[in-house]
């Protein structure tokens, strides 16, 4: 969930702190980290991840931050299913926003309907359990199927685009990955180390570059055929999507 490229003088901050009740959490301190989440809630505003549905970690985390002041929204583990978002959803007062982490096949071959919930804000991508359910390898060649699947989906439930999973790689890695996760569509990115902040806010933003040629493109000649419309509609999104990023006015 990140965005502008920072100048030096410039504090890098992610967009979305995110506590994790799940795999962030031993069984022994699921308790403990329960108690400490709905401590911090009461003073600050973050969004939380709870366990899959259905287990009784998932009804725990949810008696133990459902209605918490700070709740931004729930990010959902292992969802599976559109049936999933709406137990959640139930849990929580109306309107939370639920981030559907998608992990497994099936939650993948359901995309679609889970994108389509009234609950499901966005779709992100757990890439490392998704890779264990299915056996694929850790490349961008090999997952581009799925990220683009999440797209799609997306797309089509008319959501905003999702969010990729996160990079252990180093800071050089990560901004690899950012660009790819943006070329395939997706407009956010899991972040778990510091030092890559910097290099995801610059790998998820339009390039000065590619501001300049949006708007060579709709200053340009409209041709009367509409085969250019593809690519003055690109153009829009991103110049939508710069400005509300602080680097470019609108227009």
């Amino acid at each position: 969930m990140l965005r502008s490229p920072l100048s030096e003088s410039d504090a890098v901050t992610p967009d979305a702190l995110v506590l994790d009740l799940e795999d962030g959490l031993a069984p022994e301190l699921k308790d403990e980290g329960r108690e400490a989440a709905a401590a911090v809630l009461g003073r600050r505003e973050a969004w939380v991840r709870v366990s899959g549905h259905g287990t009784p970690a998932w009804d725990a985390d949810l008696r133990a931050v459902g209605s918490a002041a700070g709740l931004q929204g729930i990010v959902l583990a292992e969802t599976a299913s559109a049936a999933q978002v709406e137990a959640t959803a139930e849990r929580v007062p109306a309107g939370t926003r639920i981030v559907a982490l998608i992990e497994s096949a099936i939650g993948l071959e359901r995309a679609l309907s889970i994108a389509s919930h009234p609950a499901t804000f966005r779709l992100a991508f757990g890439s490392g359990d998704f890779r264990r359910d299915t056996g694929m390898a850790d490349d961008p060649v090999v997952l581009s199927w799925p990220r683009a699947r999440l797209v799609v989906a997306s797309a089509a439930a008319g959501i905003p685009a999702p969010i990729d999973g996160p990079c252990l790689g180093s800071p050089t890695d990560a901004l690899a990955a950012a660009r790819h996760a943006l070329a395939m569509g997706m407009t956010g990115k899991l972040v778990l180390r510091d030092d890559h902040l910097a290099p995801l806010h610059e790998g998820l933003s339009p390039t000065t570059d590619a501001i300049r040629d949006a708007i060579r493109i709709l200053d340009g000649p409209v041709h009367g055929d509409g085969s250019y419309a593809p690519a003055r509609a690109r153009a829009e999104l991103l110049l939508e999507r710069a400005a509300a990023f602080g680097l470019a006015a609108a227009r």
